[in-house]
């Protein structure tokens, strides 16, 4: 299991490298000339030149590249070159909402994918044809779609929950969960709807298989049967679909940021990028990357602990 893990570690530290490196190759060449951003557009050309060679922007690539990453391994992600700020204390500030949203979702959308994938195996008929037609619908609704629903039924015409804004945990437990509510439902409905339909299908494989009639012929219940060797049997597949779905749901939290009006990790790197702030967006890309290989190795943990199988290889 060590050397397994190990070996998923090297990965996704290898992976964290080759986004960051891209990520600095495509904006280099993106052509777009931050120094005249940073000054204005009525700046002088000696001017312009100035913060150029205050940034470092007059270095070949591979210089700028080698102090940024350097920098980084050192746990220093720079600062903005607009406004000066701490990428390391920007991301602290911001990622907390973004994962807020994104694993109470991956947590909704675990929950409820379990309880409507075992439901439609085990009864099937119109439970399960419904399921079928939602699991379609949720999967071609856009999430900002869904988020507009809800902040304009749930929030705006029923008054239930707040439309906009973030409130810290430690400022209020219960003003916290109203605050994310909304997004990470709007999150949790794609991904509930994919792995509800992976639960189904590989419950439906299980009960199907000769261990499965084993166990029903020595005489245990079909609730023991289901809910402590079909359902751990069936889940492996499953993780697999949400460890897919959290990078996913990372994506769609830009978008449904903008829509709650949250200052998370997918507003930084927005207007990172519309600026062309190479030091921010680079923190946020690197920062998103090993959250979702450790989320992912967790999963991993997870997937080894149900299947030993895994453990060797």
């Amino acid at each position: 299991m060590a050397l397994f893990l190990l070996r998923r570690l090297v990965a996704g530290v290898v992976m964290v490298f080759v986004v960051a490196t891209g990520t600095f190759g495509l904006l280099s060449l993106a052509g777009t000339e931050v120094a005249r951003n940073i000054v204005g557009e009525t700046a002088t050309r000696a001017q312009v030149t100035a913060k150029a060679h205050e940034l470092g922007l007059d270095q070949p690539l591979i210089v700028q590249y080698g102090r940024w990453l350097g920098d980084a391994v050192r746990g220093d992600l720079g600062r903005s070159w607009f406004t000066g700020a701490s990428v390391g204390q920007s991301l602290a500030t911001t990622l907390p909402v973004t994962m807020s949203i994104v694993i109470a979702g991956l947590l909704l959308s675990a929950v409820v994918s379990v309880a409507l994938g075992a439901t439609a195996a085990l009864r099937g008929g119109w439970i399960d044809r419904i399921l079928q037609i939602g699991a379609v619908l949720g999967t071609a609704l856009p999430s900002f779609l869904i988020a507009l629903v809800l902040a304009v039924v749930v929030a705006v015409k029923l008054r239930l929950l707040p439309a906009t804004g973030y409130v810290a945990p430690t400022r209020s437990a219960a003003e916290w969960l109203s605050s994310i509510t909304l997004p990470a439902l709007s999150l949790a409905i794609a991904a509930t709807a994919a792995t509800a339909m992976q639960v189904r299908g590989s419950l439906i494989d299980v009960l199907q298989s000769d261990f499965v009639r084993t166990l029903r012929s020595r005489g245990l219940g079909r609730g023991s049967v289901v809910f402590r060797h079909a359902l751990r049997n069936a889940a492996p597949p499953a993780l697999t679909v949400l460890a897919l779905q959290f990078i996913g749901l990372i994506g769609g939290a830009v978008v449904v940021e903008k829509v709650f009006g949250l200052p998370g990790i997918g507003s930084l790197a927005n207007s990172a990028t519309t600026q062309g702030d190479l030091p921010v967006l680079l923190g946020t890309v690197t920062v998103t990357v090993a959250v979702v290989v450790l989320v992912n190795l967790l999963l991993d943990i997870a997937y080894g602990w149900l299947n030993p199988k895994v453990r060797v290889r």
